[in-house]
């Protein structure tokens, strides 16, 4: 019987990258060495022939590699990988990458890939090459290289972006070749390298490549094929293919070579409707959208060709169709309603033009001009089909962005409807347009493109069996209901930012109510259902529950009113949510089960850490989601951006507050107050100038912090002593925040907060009595007596005792408060009423005479235990009328 050995010990660190490696997998590799000076450099397979050529010509001899054939997987403890992220590009690593034992650190450039490994440190920017990401963390820790290093890291810079030519290249790409120049890399040797004559061999190949060229169109856009047969291995074929497209000035190239026993395959787009990376990505190569490589072993020329074709025709992403950027359902308007009716639906949806329809019938086009021109001449109450526009121009679902472009333009219509079947399915506006044919992310999320990334892999490893059975199931029942059914909000972000979070949010495009009914049924669950909200509850036996909406849209009457809610369509849906980040949602039907649907950016922003709004009047319609974002930013560490902090200003400015509800703003206060650690956020409503809202006394001064800090330090006393006592976290903070307040003050903040009666009073009855007894309590000296200190404190809830235990700064007040929690709050006689009974004593007032007697001997330390108690008795009261042994007590 062979005994099987023992795992060893997880000690090392290895820095490693991708098979192939060019000189920006290098250049990473040894920038990523200053960031962990004792992780070993390994190359996970070969090297591009040019790096081989420059480690036998080059001087650098600082470079200390280890042979990845010295190295055993098992004994890594880090594995930082740097150029890559896909598992499929690691060689021998791969194994160790997916491991739950080993922590993985990312640093990349490369988009997003189904095979991609996770890491607890993920750095993932769009930069035109890898050495840009770790050259601006070496700059922001103020780790300088050597000159040697710079050249090496100036050295893959110019490889990855082609001397700076390539458009995926970045001005943070320049900011970093400026700084590298400043520490001393060296022009000359980046040139020897980069500017290298072609070899015979070379050369002749690129005859062939140019020979063999081929175009052809796919959904539109023209890609051109070039291949090329050689009997021995051509170094730096994608060098060849770079010179091949310049030379000819395409937009689109695969250029194919038959070498030895592999057929090698480059890939450059200079169009975003060509993702050579995707394309690539099913022949097992890699790289980012506008270059990509690949290399397919034991299968002829003619089949690898064959094969990328139809990866090229699935993959082409075609300039987007008219179903795909136009807005649904439809808001139109009835051709009797008047002018006044039509204006209130063009503020309410914030649109400049509806169709007129009848019937399922488009009769023509009212926009917002034509109203507010014939409101003013007085016209308000005259129906909107005198006015109207018609004929209209139409499009079809397949147009595309051209066609609809001069559609719109020709007959200079402000909506173009989508029309099928003679049926209105959708509308495309000119700010649309606009929005699709120049760049307006910060001012537009609605324009950005859809990103969808399948990452069932990242659900099965970060949720629990029974969470991930759960969503399948959700799946195949909308399935069966023809609905299609979508994981939302804070449990899909979560997921990302790798928090715990199992509140579950689905989103219905059909009706959740209906689908929750199947749902629950399914399950052997019960469903609580809000008619009027079209929403549900699913609850589990264990009281696991899952919240079921339909997807909706809404709009708001006046700032700062509750919305108004209406069926939508999923993006719709997501586009009324408050930040990017809680836009994202994951698709649960069969078939497409796991697949992440980005509309709005959000993965981007998650992985800047950036906190954005979704448009310019979000503070507007509903102010809350200015607590909300200093919330989320402090919560998670993010930062707000430029534009979101310029809206919060705007909405300070112009007192936005004043017209949201008390008790919203109540419970948005609470949230922040509930956090594990509220100070941050705290001090950043004071910085915002955000406490006047709450209450104009309130402010954020040296004695405020302090009291807040000294609440903190309270908590954590109590917490790590009594567990086992609950108490409202966020009252406690609360207190501390309105100190100052005066009674009349602390009323008139309830009045608008307007929390329950009893909680209202609990706030200003008791924190008034808490400010009381510790001036009394201060009165009682150094050494109050037990007794004195039990009457004064028991009547204040735990919340209150703390508070004053803060807001003292008696030392002998709070060893009273101490005192008070730790001994005296539960300190009782051991002698029980029937105990006085059963000796003798007659019922009545006297034995609750007797135990109030007993417990202030308790109190005062008179007595310590029952023997002690009855002794007293005896001497106090005398002995019973008659004789009996006391029951025995159970506690």
């Amino acid at each position: 019987m062979t005994e099987t050995k023992p795992a060893p010990p997880r000690t090392l660190e290895v820095i490693t990258t991708h098979l192939n490696a060019d000189f920006d997998a290098l250049a990473a590799m040894v920038a990523a060495k200053k960031l962990y000076p004792q992780a070993l450099l390994v190359f996970s397979g070969s090297q591009e022939a040019s790096l081989r050529d420059f480690f036998i010509r080059s001087s650098f001899y600082f470079l200390d590699f280890t042979r990845a054939k010295q190295v055993d997987p098992r004994e890594i403890r880090r594995l930082i990988l740097v150029d890559t992220r896909q598992a499929s590009r690691l060689g021998k690593f791969a194994e160790a990458a997916r491991s739950p034992e080993v922590e993985v650190h990312i640093y990349d450039h490369h988009p997003d890939s189904e095979d991609d490994v996770y890491g607890v440190v993920e750095v993932v920017k769009p930069y035109g090459a890898t050495t840009t990401v770790l050259t601006e963390i070496l700059r922001e820790r103020g780790l300088e290289p050597t000159p040697q290093e710079a050249t090496l890291m100036a050295l893959g810079l110019h490889e990855d972006t082609g001397s700076f030519t390539f458009t995926s290249t970045t001005p943070e790409d320049l900011e970093a070749m400026a700084y590298l120049l400043r520490r001393g890399a060296d022009l000359n040797v980046v040139a020897q390298m980069v500017t290298r004559e072609l070899t015979v061999e070379q050369v002749a190949l690129l005859n062939e490549l140019i020979e063999h060229l081929t175009t052809f169109t796919a959904d539109g856009v023209e890609v051109t094929l070039a291949s090329a047969v050689s009997s021995q291995y051509v170094a730096d074929f994608a060098v060849l293919a770079h010179k091949l497209m310049d030379m000819e000035n395409l937009q689109v190239l695969f250029a194919l070579a038959q070498m030895e026993d592999r057929v090698f395959i480059v890939g450059r787009s200079r169009i975003p409707e060509v993702n050579v990376a995707e394309i690539l990505g099913e022949l097992g190569g890699g790289g980012h959208e506008y270059a990509a490589s690949a290399a397919v072993k034991g299968m002829p020329l003619a089949q690898v060709e064959e094969k990328l074709k139809n990866s090229i025709q699935r993959h082409i992403h075609p300039q987007r169709r008219a179903r795909e950027i136009m807005s649904f359902p439809v808001k139109s308007i009835l051709p009797e309603a008047t002018l006044k009716e039509a204006e209130l639906l063009l503020n309410r949806y914030s649109v400049n033009a509806l169709p007129v329809m009848a019937e399922g019938q488009l009769l023509g086009l009212i926009n917002r001009q034509t109203v507010e021109k014939g409101i003013y001449h007085g016209l308000g109450d005259h129906p909107v089909k005198d006015y109207m526009s018609h004929p209209i121009a139409t499009v079809g679902p397949d147009a595309t962005l051209a066609e609809i472009r001069e559609t719109l333009v020709i007959n200079k219509q402000r909506l173009l409807p989508v029309v099928q079947d003679g049926q209105v399915i959708g509308v495309i506006s000119r700010t649309d347009l606009l929005h699709l044919l120049i760049d307006q992310e910060e001012e537009s999320q609605w324009a950005q493109p859809l990103r969808t990334k399948n990452i069932v892999g990242l659900m099965r490893e970060r949720l629990p069996a029974r969470v991930l059975r759960l969503l399948e199931e959700a799946g195949r029942v909308a399935q069966e209901l023809g609905f299609h059914a979508y994981a939302v909000g804070g449990f899909v972000r979560d997921l990302f930012l790798r928090q715990e979070n199992l509140d579950i949010d689905l989103v219905i495009e059909g009706d959740a109510i209906v689908f929750a009914r199947h749902f629950a049924a399914r399950q052997k669950a019960r469903a609580r259902v809000f008619q009027k909200f079209k929403t549900a509850v699913v609850i589990y036996p264990d009281g696991f529950k899952i919240d079921v909406a339909t997807a909706r849209t809404e709009y708001y009457e006046a700032p700062g009113a509750l919305p108004v809610v209406e069926y939508s369509s999923i993006k719709m849906d997501l586009y009324r949510r408050d930040f990017s980040i809680n836009t994202l949602a994951i698709k649960l039907n069969p078939g497409e089960f796991g697949t992440l649907l980005d509309f709005f950016g959000a993965t981007r922003d998650l992985k800047e850490r950036r906190l954005t709004v979704l448009h310019n009047l979000s503070f507007v319609e509903d102010p809350t989601r200015v607590f909300r974002a200093i919330r989320f930013e402090q919560r998670f560490h993010f930062r707000i951006s430029k534009l979101t902090l310029n809206l919060i200003h705007n909405a300070v400015k112009n007192n936005f507050f004043d017209r949201l509800s008390g008790p919203r703003l109540f419970h948005e206060l609470k949230l922040i107050l509930e956090e594990e650690n509220p100070l941050p956020a705290i001090a950043r409503l004071a910085e915002l100038d955000l406490l006047k809202p709450i209450h104009p006394r309130l402010m954020y001064n040296e004695a405020t912090k302090a009291m807040l800090e000294r609440l903190q330090a309270v908590l954590s006393w109590y917490n790590l002593s009594y567990l086992e006592e609950p108490f409202e976290k966020w009252l406690v903070y609360f207190l501390g925040l309105v100190e100052p307040l005066h009674r009349e003050e602390l009323e008139e903040m309830m009045a608008r907060f307007r929390p329950s009666p009893k909680l209202a009073r609990r706030i200003v009855d008791h924190k008034v009595a808490a400010d009381e007894a510790l001036v009394k309590l201060f009165r009682l000296g150094e050494e109050p007596g037990r007794s004195a200190v039990y009457h004064l404190l028991s009547p204040l809830p735990t919340e209150f005792l703390l508070y004053m235990m803060a807001k003292t700064r008696h030392e002998a007040c709070r060893r009273a408060i101490s005192l008070y929690f730790t001994h005296l709050k539960h300190l009782k006689p051991e002698l029980k009423g029937r105990d006085l009974v059963a000796l003798g004593f007659p019922p009545g007032p006297r034995i609750k005479e007797m135990l109030t007697t007993l417990h202030e001997a308790r109190l005062n330390e008179v007595v310590q235990n029952k023997r002690e108690e009855l002794e007293l008795i005896r001497k106090i009261y005398g002995p019973p009328p008659q004789s009996a042994e006391p029951a025995r007590s159970s506690g």
